[in-house]
């Protein structure tokens, strides 16, 4: 049996991880802001951390020191956590994702394939709502499949992006992936990534009807971290998807 530590164990995701782990037979110990991280993490196998921003080198230092490998869900992250999570990743296996649902996941695989397959002729638009009370956007699922399509058309997402049209905005730039964030309401999250071509169009949409979907995800991520080696890791590799 694995116990698996969450970080901000009385957030909203943090009880629907609880509840995810103790469906999937496994433990758990939890911790929030002002708890003892460095306990929790030397009495877990494995943390799952959706918690802040703020508190993530904290984190990846008592990971580190532990020896302790880590899924980060957590959106809103800039640069410079990312230069945290690849020093960590020196050391311990690190998987940062900003969704750890398996069919966001496949989605995006979908979403790379098909940037791949269709030139700058077909315009791609990436479309999120969440629930009024969500404080980022786009999205960390957003930019996760901005970020595929980038790949897919061997791109910069950030130097050939479009966000917050107003006003004049002038033509829409050949090429470049563009978001639209909608917020309101209790929306768990909703996904639509548009290929909009000439007198036809394509949509790969994901629903998300419970936050569950994104906890599930994150424990079979976790189960499948415990066994890597030091490195980085992705969510298409937890499902054995192919990478570019």
């Amino acid at each position: 049996m694995t116990s698996i530590g969450i970080i901000g164990s009385e957030g909203r995701m943090g009880v629907a991880l609880a509840a995810a782990i103790a469906a999937a037979g496994q433990q758990h110990r939890g911790a929030d802001k002002g708890g003892n991280i460095v306990k929790l993490v030397s009495e877990s196998d494995v943390l799952v951390d959706f918690s802040s921003p703020a508190a993530l080198e904290a984190t990846l230092d008592a990971c580190i020191a532990a020896k302790k490998p880590i899924v980060i869900g957590t959106t809103g992250l800039e640069e410079r956590h990312h230069y945290l999570i690849d020093d960590a990743a020196a050391d311990i296996a690190v998987l940062q994702t900003g969704n750890t649902s398996l069919g966001v996941t496949l989605l995006a695989h979908l979403v790379r394939e098909a940037a791949a397959r269709l030139d700058a002729d077909w315009d791609i638009e990436v479309v999120e709502m969440h629930h009024r009370m969500k404080v980022d956007a786009p999205s960390g699922t957003a930019l996760l499949l901005g970020q595929a399509a980038a790949e897919g058309r061997g791109i910069d997402l950030a130097a050939a992006s479009e966000r917050g049209r107003d006003g004049v905005t002038g033509a829409r730039v050949r090429g470049n992936v563009g978001f639209a964030s909608l917020r309101g309401g209790t929306v768990a999250g909703d996904h639509d990534v548009i290929f909009a071509g000439d007198e036809e169009m394509i949509t790969l949409s994901h629903r998300a009807e419970n936050r569950m979907i994104f906890a599930r995800g994150a424990v079979r991520a976790a189960l499948w971290l415990t066994g890597q080696k030091a490195g980085r890791y992705t969510m298409p590799q937890v499902l054995g998807l192919p990478e570019r």
